[in-house]
Parts: structure tokens; sequence; C-alpha cells
């Protein structure tokens, strides 16, 4: 679901638009345009993949800062944890980490409870008319 990173407008409000500037599955050095409400459109390009494990992340760099975002989910039982991140580093880093804060709070909070609500909603099955 994490890798299909085209719908995720269709289960998250955090992500407004997606282009895939790659061909095929997303795999390591994939490259994707995504577009949010109150950032300016980034590429992202996957930096770690093991999809044995569920994990991913990418990386986008402005302005000499380098952000990483990671994507986790662990099968624990018969549930799913999944566990998201965003590092940033660079000259400016922990500056601008610190004043985008509480936007990345809600775009993660955001991505975690439509992940959540995309998962668990009832699939619906439609009779066919015979």
């Amino acid at each position: 679901m994490l890798l299909d990173v085209e719908h995720w407008p269709d289960w998250t409000t955090s992500v407004s638009k997606i282009q895939r500037m790659d061909i095929g599955p997303l795999t390591l050095g994939s490259r994707t345009r995504i577009w949010q409400p109150k950032l300016m459109p980034a590429v992202w390009q996957v930096t770690s993949l093991d999809e044995k494990r569920h994990i991913f992340a990418w990386t986008t760099h402005t302005f000499g800062i380098k952000i990483v975002g990671r994507h986790q989910v662990d099968t624990i039982g018969p549930r799913s944890r999944v566990t998201l991140s965003l590092t940033y580093t660079g000259v400016i880093g922990a500056v601008l980490a610190r004043a985008y804060r509480d936007l990345n709070w809600d775009y993660l909070a955001r991505e975690a409870n439509g992940l959540r609500g995309h998962c668990e909603a009832p699939v619906v099955q439609h009779a066919q008319a015979r």
C-alpha cells in the first residue's frame, strides 16, 4: 500500500498530487514529484528499500537541506503498525525542522490516519445480476 505512491492522494489529505518520474514499481533510485498543501512541490528519491521488511525511505533536497522521509510497516499478530518519520539535516536543517514542526506532525498524522482508514475500510461486494 505505501509503495503504491500514485494512489496516496486517494487516502491522505496531506498529499494533493503525485507524479511518478519513472515507469514501473517503486524501486531504489525511483523519483516522485509530490505536491502538498502549503508546501512547494518536491522531488523525492527512494534511497533505501526493503520490500521484505516493508520499509522504504526517500530523500529530497531544498536550500542546502536534506530531508529523509522513512516509512515502515510492522506486522504484529493480526494487526499492523506503521511508523513514519522525517529527518532534517544540513546547515539550517534544525531551524527548518523546528519551523515546520507543527505542519510536519499534522501531515504525518494525516498520512497515518488516512492509511488506517483506507486499510480498515470494509470491502463492498456487488452482486451481479443474472
